[in-house]
């Protein structure tokens, strides 16, 4: 099953934890909030993207099963 990563940009303030724990699939801006090249999760990533939504510290993280 596939899944998406998304970000709530008005929650997330920047902290980065995010980018720390998934490196694979999120990048920071020059400001330190958080860019998805692809938002698509591959399967062998799934346990680090759960674990990014999860230590979020401003729950701006989510994982979809359908794609917007």
């Amino acid at each position: 099953m596939n899944r998406w990563l998304r970000i709530n940009p008005i929650a997330c303030t920047g902290h980065g934890l995010c980018a720390e724990i998934l490196p694979e699939l999120i990048r920071l801006d020059e400001w330190g909030y958080p860019i998805l090249p692809s938002s698509q999760v591959q399967e062998h990533l799934l346990p680090l993207a759960k674990r990014a939504v999860r230590l979020c510290p401003a729950l701006a993280l989510r994982l979809d099963r359908e794609a917007k």
